[in-house]
Order: C-alpha cells, then sequence, then structure tokens
C-alpha cells in the first residue's frame, strides 16, 4: 500500500460521516428542501467549501508549531481519538431523524455560511483529528496532502447534496433503514480510527510502546 492510499481512507471515512452525520448543517439542508426545494438544500450544501479553508490554514499554521511538542501532540491525539469516539458512539446509537422545516433559519446560502461559520464541529474537527492527519501528510508530500482533503470535501459536500436530493423526493428518507445502517456502519469505522488516534497519543506520552 503506497503512502497516498494511508491517508485516503481516512479521508473518505471522515467525508462520508460528516457529510450524512445529523447535525447543525445538515438540519439546515434538509429544512431548506423541506419549506422549498432540493436546489435550496444543495445551496447550503455546498457552504463548507466557502467556510473550512481559513478554518483549515489557521488549524495547520497552529499545529506546525507544536509539531515536535510530543507531549502536546499526545494530548491533542487523545482529545481528537475523544472526539472520534463520540462521534461513532453517536451513529452506532442513530435510529433516524426528524427535522422540521420550522426549526431552521430562512433560506440563503449565506445563512448557510454562518450556521457553518457558528458551528464548532469543523473547528474541532480540524484541531483534534483533520489538522494532525494534515500535517503528517503534508510531511510526506502534497499529493498524500491532496489524497486526504480532497476526498474528504468530496464526499462532506456530496452526500450533503444527495440527502438534498433524496429528502425533496421522499420525507421518509432520513428514518429509512438504509440512512439508518449506513449512520451505524460508518459509527463502527469510526471507532477503528478512534483507536488509532488513542495509540498515537499514547505513544508521543511515553505510555505505550510502539
Amino acid at each position: 500500500m503506497n503512502l497516498e492510499s494511508g491517508f485516503l481512507l481516512p479521508g473518505v471515512v471522515f467525508g462520508l460521516s460528516a457529510g450524512l452525520s445529523p447535525g447543525p448543517l445538515l438540519t439546515l439542508v434538509v429544512a431548506e428542501t423541506l419549506k422549498h426545494n432540493a436546489t435550496e438544500g444543495v445551496k447550503i450544501a455546498i457552504s463548507p467549501l466557502l467556510t473550512d479553508f481559513p478554518i483549515i490554514l489557521l488549524t495547520v499554521f497552529i499545529l506546525s508549531g507544536l509539531a515536535h511538542v510530543d507531549p502536546v501532540i499526545g494530548i491533542i491525539a487523545l482529545c481528537g481519538g475523544g472526539y472520534i469516539a463520540w462521534l461513532g458512539w453517536g451513529s452506532l446509537t442513530f435510529d433516524g431523524a426528524d427535522i422540521r422545516p420550522q426549526d431552521a433559519p430562512p433560506r440563503s446560502i449565506r445563512k448557510g455560511v454562518i450556521a457553518n461559520f457558528l458551528n464548532p464541529s469543523p473547528y474541532l474537527f480540524w484541531f483534534s483529528v483533520g489538522g494532525p492527519l494534515m500535517l503528517r501528510a503534508l510531511s510526506d508530500s502534497l499529493l498524500s496532502a491532496v489524497s486526504f482533503v480532497l476526498p474528504f470535501y468530496l464526499l462532506l459536500v456530496g452526500m450533503k447534496v444527495l440527502v438534498a436530493i433524496a429528502v425533496g423526493r421522499s420525507r421518509s428518507f432520513l428514518k429509512s433503514t438504509f440512512y439508518v445502517w449506513t449512520i451505524r456502519i460508518l459509527g463502527g469505522l469510526l471507532f477503528v480510527f478512534a483507536i488509532f488516534f488513542f495509540r498515537n497519543g499514547l505513544s508521543r506520552l511515553g505510555l505505550l510502546n510502539g
């Protein structure tokens, strides 16, 4: 297995999970679709492409200055493992979503951008999970970094677009067996990645050999 593929798999799994799992942005995607149409939901779905770049730059800049401080990176890795495990548990216990259109703000891509900027999830993800992975990928090659971030955003945005289309065709999609079990399977995969982060964190702290 080449080095690029080692960053491709996390990009795919995290992108699928972020794209499909319920949260503030997906709620807004679904609400806009129910209130108006799938096109309005798609406009909200693409908002991470407009908001996340400065978040990525900020977290990579901060973490790059700490890259050689093993205890700090170890603690961040443990936090990342905890965050991934928390996401995984939420996915494993997922039993369908019930989103009402009146619970969300009015439509417009501007609202999607604001919602994503105010959503703590992108900051938590990039500081504890995505940022450390990006640093490791960049230390290998630019291609490795692209192999992580490109599928991550293609799937994050692409899955939200597909959800908007699916909800536009059937309002029961978010409670369908297919959707529920897709989320649960992703939850199991997230736990696998959480174990890797825990191992890396403990190793950085000198509490685990290898």
